[in-house]
C-alpha cells in the first residue's frame, strides 16, 4: 500500500495515542532516528564487552530462566539459550491475534527496544520494523500470557519469524516465515547474548490490545453522545437536564463535556421548541451526562496510563551503559495495564448498558410513539427482537466485565507467584468494544425509526445531517423484513461514521 512520509521511532519524543492512530491510519512507514540508532549500538557494544570482561551471573543472559535462574550457562551456549527461549515460549494457542493489533505488536516492541536498555542488535530491531512496514504479520495466538514475565507466549510467537522460524501472514496468504523472508532476500537473524529475553519479556501484546481497543473507542465516546442525543429527541425529552448551571455545581470534567456536547446538539431543534407533556426523562435520557461522562473520565485514565506504557522499557533484565550497571527488576508486570484494561472493559460496557435502555424506551409504546415503532404491530413485530440482541449482549458484557487484574496464579516452580492477568483483560476488552459498537448501532437504527414518527417536526441540523446519512445506509421499517442486513449496515456505519 503506499504511504506517506516516514517517521522515526526516537526515545526522546513521546509516543502518544494521537499520533499511533495517524501511524496506523496513513500507513506511515517507520525508521529509527539516529538517536535511537546511537542507543541501541551503545546498549549492545556495553553488554558484549561486559560479558567478555567478567562471568558475574546475570539473569537471562549467562543464566537460566524463571525458576532455572540460578543455573550457569556457559559463553559457548549463550548464544542457543536465547533460540532455546524463543522456541520453548512459542506455546500459544486459541484464536489468532488480529491483524492490526499484531502490527501495533511489532511497533510497540521496536519502540520498547529503541531506548537502548535491552543490548539487542540493531538489526533485531530493524527486522521488526521491516515486517511492519512490509506487512509481514507474524501468526499470533491470543492465549498463553499470564500477564507478568511479559507476555511471554504472545511475543514469543511475535519473533519468531525473525530466526527464521514460525508463520506469517503476507498479502492474504499464511506462510512459512523462511518462504516470505526469502521474497525480500532477507535472512534469519542469529540471537545473541540477551536478545530473547528482550523479545519475550515485555507486555506489548497486552498495549496493543489496549492501544487498539481505546482508539475504536474514542470514536464511540462521540458516537454515543450523538445517539443519545437522537434518542431523547425521538423520546421527546427535555433539554434542561443538560443546562450548563447543573454541571457547574458537580463539575467531573467527563459530565460538563458530555452536557455541553448534547446542548450542542440539540441547537435548533424544532422538537425542542414543542411544549413538553412529560415533567421528568427516566434516567437514560436524563443522566447522559452523568453515566457518559464517567466513562469519559475512566477512559482518560487508561490513556494516561497507555500513553506511559508505550514510552516504557518493559523487557528484563536492564542495562544502563552510562553507570555500568545492569539491573533485574519486574518492569514486565503487567498490573498497570492490567487495571487499567479492566477498567477500559467496565466504562466501555456502561455506554452500551444505558444505551440499550433507550432503545427499550422507545419500544414501549410512550409519548405517541408506536409499540416496537411499526405502524401495524400485531400483524409485525417491528423493531422488537432488535432490543431481545441488545439486551443479551449487554448482558454478555456483564459477565466479560469481571476483572481479571483480581485474579493470579502462580508459576515457573514458584519464581513467579503473582502475575496480572493483564493478557485476559486485554482479550476481554476488545470484545466488550465490539458488543458495544453493536448495541449503539441498535439504538442507532430504533432512534433513527422513531423519529420518523415525529415528523414534520425536524431535530437539529447536526442530527438530521446524522439521520440523512444512515438513511442512505438503511430504509425506513415500513414493515416486518429480515433484519439482520439492516444490524449489520447499522454496526458498519457506527465504526466508519465521522461523528461530530
Amino acid at each position: 500500500m503506499p504511504h506517506n512520509d516516514d517517521y522515526a521511532l526516537t526515545p526522546s519524543a513521546r509516543l502518544d495515542l494521537a499520533t499511533l492512530g495517524h501511524l496506523l491510519r496513513d500507513n506511515t512507514r517507520l525508521t529509527l532516528s539516529a538517536e535511537a540508532r546511537q542507543r541501541i549500538e551503545t546498549c549492545y557494544t556495553y553488554l558484549h564487552e561486559r560479558l567478555a570482561q567478567s562471568d558475574t551471573p546475570v539473569y537471562g543472559i549467562n543464566t537460566g530462566f524463571g525458576a532455572l535462574c540460578n543455573t550457569s550457562i556457559s559463553p559457548a551456549d549463550r548464544s542457543q539459550l536465547q533460540i532455546n527461549l524463543m522456541m520453548s515460549h512459542a506455546c500459544g494457542t486459541g484464536a489468532e491475534v488480529p491483524a492490526e493489533i499484531v502490527r501495533l505488536m511489532l511497533l510497540l516492541k521496536a519502540q520498547s527496544l529503541s531506548y537502548g536498555h535491552s543490548g539487542v542488535q540493531l538489526a533485531t530491531v530493524q527486522r521488526l520494523l521491516d515486517c511492519y512496514n512490509r506487512e509481514i504479520l507474524p501468526v499470533v495466538y491470543q492465549q498463553g500470557s499470564l500477564g507478568a514475565s511479559g507476555d511471554l507466549a504472545p511475543l514469543a510467537h511475535l519473533c519468531l519469524p525473525l530466526m527464521g522460524l514460525g508463520e506469517v501472514n503476507y498479502q492474504g496468504y499464511r506462510l512459512a516465515a523462511a518462504d516470505a523472508f526469502s521474497l525480500f532476500s532477507w535472512t534469519p537473524l542469529t540471537l545473541e547474548a540477551k536478545e530473547g529475553l528482550a523479545l519475550l519479556n515485555g507486555t506489548q501484546f497486552m498495549l496493543a490490545y489496549g492501544v487498539h481497543c481505546l482508539l475504536r473507542m474514542q470514536r464511540l465516546l462521540d458516537a454515543a453522545d450523538v445517539l443519545g442525543a437522537l434518542s431523547l429527541e425521538a423520546f421527546d425529552g427535555r433539554s434542561e437536564p443538560f443546562d450548563e448551571r447543573l454541571h457547574r455545581i458537580r463539575p467531573h470534567a467527563g459530565q460538563q463535556v458530555v452536557a455541553q456536547r448534547i446542548r450542542e446538539l440539540l441547537s435548533g431543534s424544532e422538537l425542542q421548541q414543542q411544549p413538553k407533556k412529560v415533567v421528568q426523562d427516566p434516567y437514560s435520557f436524563r443522566c447522559l451526562p452523568q453515566v457518559h461522562g464517567a466513562s469519559r473520565d475512566a477512559l482518560a485514565y487508561v490513556q494516561q496510563v497507555l500513553e506511559t506504557e508505550c514510552n516504557s522499557v518493559t523487557d528484563n533484565p536492564n542495562l544502563f551503559p552510562d553507570d555500568d550497571l545492569i539491573l533485574s527488576g519486574g518492569n514486565f508486570h503487567g498490573q498497570p495495564l492490567a487495571l487499567a484494561l479492566d477498567m477500559l472493559a467496565i466504562a466501555t460496557a456502561e455506554l452500551g448498558s444505558i444505551s440499550e435502555r433507550r432503545t427499550y424506551q422507545l419500544l414501549s409504546g410512550q409519548r405517541g410513539l408506536p409499540p416496537f415503532l411499526v405502524a401495524e404491530p400485531g400483524l409485525n413485530s417491528g423493531l422488537m427482537i432488535p432490543q431481545y440482541t441488545a439486551a443479551g449482549i449487554v448482558s454478555e458484557n456483564k459477565q466479560l466485565c469481571t476483572p481479571a487484574s483480581v485474579d493470579s496464579i502462580v508459576s515457573s516452580n514458584g519464581q513467579e507467584d503473582h502475575v496480572s492477568m493483564g493478557a485476559n483483560a486485554a482479550t476481554k476488552a476488545l470484545r466488550v468494544v465490539g458488543n458495544v459498537e453493536q448495541i449503539l448501532a441498535i439504538e442507532l437504527l430504533t432512534a433513527t425509526q422513531a423519529l420518523a414518527f415525529r415528523r414534520p417536526a425536524r431535530t437539529s441540523e447536526a442530527l438530521e445531517q446524522v439521520l440523512t446519512a444512515f438513511r442512505a445506509k438503511v430504509n425506513f421499517v415500513s414493515r416486518d423484513r429480515v433484519l439482520y442486513p439492516d444490524l449489520q449496515a447499522a454496526v458498519a456505519f457506527v465504526r466508519a461514521y465521522e461523528w461530530v
